[in-house]
């Protein structure tokens, strides 16, 4: 192809040295793999087809899909797993683009109803004045002025309220709440705004929960926004089977029987108050929620439905669920002529009823039912084995382009886990490579004479391999854990340790704070230990010198009491395929890869990945795992690990290496 010297048609023009990218954004550099794949990109979007798309850490798959999305001329939705990921496109990554461009698309951002701040519900918030704390009623006062000079209501930009305060759900809206345009405040409301922009804008951000419950549901009431698309962009598209699941199944929580409660009761100090055998029906719901909460243990339980109907009281405590519901939906139906919300109510009540009626006498195959605790409630959950057929389903609808991408979508070269897992059978597939020099700037170590992964003190072995590897890299470590209880017991060793021996590292423990504020300190202190779960696996990116040692205690395959995943070993299983081949094992790898990808984020960081499950090297499985893994060196000596730190070899750019060696 002729090379117009500029010419928006031609992406190996603009991903150039001398085109608009390097132009406009900082610290832009030409990587081939970026080019190749915003290549592909476009050829799928040309062509309506389906194309999934490793990239590597470093490739820059971000602008790599922003360019030929834009480029396109058609309307676009981006759905990224997180709304952290979904801000800094909006904010950040389609600015820089669009302005580098100069095209003139409009890009709206749409989130899930909870993020806005509803007048409605903010009215009877403040018109009761019953709140949960002091903290909350100071609040009330900040989110009034927040929705009487905001443009989108979007709780995100009113910082000083944490995203976890109580105060939330009784100023903002549930599917369940909204009484659409019987609502005084229909022509003002933030999320009727927000989707009309969504609807006329040329590109739209949303994240995977959105999407589906949008999609499936008509949650999100944007039922238009798909089919008005003519191509659909999926980032961290590794998330998608686990999120499709929630959205594809039937679930009910109790939590929803007790905002039916709490709304009943305040409609009942508002317009009902002639009828008190209303708030004596919510108050017994509420009871029996209470109840059926106490027929099950800890918080964090996960078992199958089986299971749960077999501890002691649970039909009695189901049944009385049920009893109390219809009794408050019949004294309900007699009111509901009084206002929208009685009548929304009463709808609520009925449609609760059946939904958990239908969980325990449901009948379909592919459904596995199961429960999930938490502290205050119980989430009752039907969720299917397989979202293959649904989503195939979904795609076949009309013709568009589909692109998924990730760092981690692939087992060595190979996307058959995933395709299946999706129902992408027709779809394109391709890989890049990381462009770091994994050989120079990584090495994965595998400590020797560590213990079976399942004995008792396993988490402490794990500890005590790690502090020398710890020492050698002056603190700057993440400490990834495969469960809750080996991060507080590696914890617990590691604070001890460094107590009795005089260590200065810092020791920052996932849950101690928030997960930015934690990231934030761990940047600030430069030579911290964060100990942490499943949730820092992914997306999570310190650059540089901060972070420079990752240990992992195990290899993660999903927790075996997950009754999802033991349903599917069972009908993999029955169906004469190897499960563990087919599905435990391409589940780790993703995993892994997403924790190995938090140790190199740029082309001068270098670090050491300490896995200290033996399995890696002594099962033979354990080959495929680390050959899915960069080519980083190997090792099983801790020498080695205390001679790559005490080298820093200079990299090519020397210059940059001189200037922080005197930390």
């Amino acid at each position: 192809m002729h090379h117009h010297s500029s010419d928006l048609s031609d992406l190996a023009y603009i991903f150039s040295v001398d085109g608009p990218l390097a132009d406009a954004i900082d610290g832009y550099k030409l990587r081939p793999q970026q080019l190749e794949m915003a290549q592909r990109i476009e050829h799928a979007i040309t062509h309506n087809r389906v194309l999934v798309a490793e990239a590597g850490t470093g490739t820059g798959k971000t602008f790599a899909y922003l360019v030929p999305a834009l480029l396109s001329g058609g309307k676009v939705i981006l759905s990224t797993g997180t709304k952290t990921l979904q801000d800094q496109l909006f904010n950040r990554d389609l600015p820089a683009i669009r302005n580098a461009l100069k095209v003139p698309v409009t890009v709206a951002m749409l989130k899930g109803r909870a993020n806005y701040v509803c007048h409605f519900q903010l009215e009877r918030a403040v018109h009761e004045g019953r709140f949960m704390s002091r903290e909350d009623a100071r609040y009330v006062h900040l989110i009034r002025h927040f929705a009487q000079t905001s443009s989108t209501g979007d709780k995100s930009e009113l910082g000083e309220i944490p995203e976890t305060a109580t105060i939330w759900p009784m100023v903002t809206s549930t599917r369940d709440n909204c009484i659409g345009q019987e609502c005084a405040h229909y022509k003002t409301c933030f999320v009727m705004e927000a989707r009309k922009k969504a609807l006329a804008a040329d590109v739209v951000v949303v994240n995977h929960h959105l999407f589906f419950a949008d999609v499936v549901l008509r949650d999100e009431g944007v039922s238009e926004l798909l089919p008005s698309a003519h191509t659909v962009i999926f980032d961290e598209a590794h998330q998608l089977p686990e999120i499709a699941g929630l959205f594809f199944g039937e679930d009910v929580s109790t939590t929803r029987l007790m905002e039916l409660a709490r709304d009943t009761r305040t409609e009942y100090f508002i317009n009902a108050k002639d009828c008190p055998t209303l708030d004596e029906a919510a108050t017994a719901l509420e009871k029996a929620v209470r109840d059926f909460r106490l027929v099950f243990g800890l918080d964090g339980a996960r078992m199958s439905g089986q299971k749960a109907q077999e501890q002691p009281n649970f039909s009695q405590a189901y049944v009385g669920l049920l009893d109390k519901l219809s009794a408050l939906s019949s004294i309900l139906q007699t009111q509901a002529e009084r206002s929208p919300t009685l009548t929304n109510c009463w709808q609520r009540a009925c449609a609760l009823h059946a939904q958990l009626e239908n969980w325990q006498s449901g009948s379909d195959d592919n459904l596995v039912r199961w429960v999930e605790v938490f502290s205050q409630s119980v989430q009752l959950h039907a969720t299917p084995l397989s979202v293959a057929e649904v989503f195939g389903k979904l795609m076949e609808n009309h013709p568009r382009a589909w692109i998924f991408t990730s760092a981690t979508l692939a087992v060595k070269n190979d996307f058959s886990h995933y395709l299946g897992q999706m129902g992408l059978l027709q779809a394109e597939t391709a890989r890049w490579d990381s462009p770091f020099d994994f050989g120079r700037q990584a090495l994965l170590y595998v400590p020797q004479d560590m213990p079976e992964p399942n004995t008792p003190d396993y988490a402490t072995a794990v500890a005590r391999a790690a502090l020398p590897a710890i020492k050698a890299s002056g603190g700057r470590a993440f400490v990834l854990c495969t469960t809750l209880k080996a991060m507080r017991d590696i914890h617990a060793w590691l604070k001890e340790t460094f107590e009795r021996e005089r260590l200065d590292y810092p020791l920052l423990l996932q849950g101690e704070s928030a997960r930015s504020e934690l990231l934030e300190r761990f940047r600030r202190l430069g030579n911290a230990v964060l100990v942490a779960s499943q949730s820092f696996w992914e997306g999570v990116d310190v650059r540089g010198e901060a972070l420079s040692l990752v240990v992992i205690d195990k290899l993660p395959f999903a927790p075996p009491d997950d009754p999802v995943l033991a349903a599917r070993i069972d009908k993999l299983n029955a169906e004469g395929r190897n499960a563990f081949l087919e599905y435990q094992l391409p589940y780790a790898v993703i995993t892994l890869k997403q924790g190995a990808g938090r140790l190199i984020r740029d082309e001068t960081d270098r670090g050491v990945l300490m896995i200290c499950d033996k399995r890696l090297v002594e099962k033979p499985y354990g080959r495929m795992i680390w050959q899915s893994l960069p080519p980083m060196q190997r090792t099983r000596k801790i020498e080695d690990v205390e001679a790559f730190f005490a080298s820093e070899v200079t990299p090519p750019s020397g210059a940059l290496r001189e200037t922080r060696a005197g930390k």
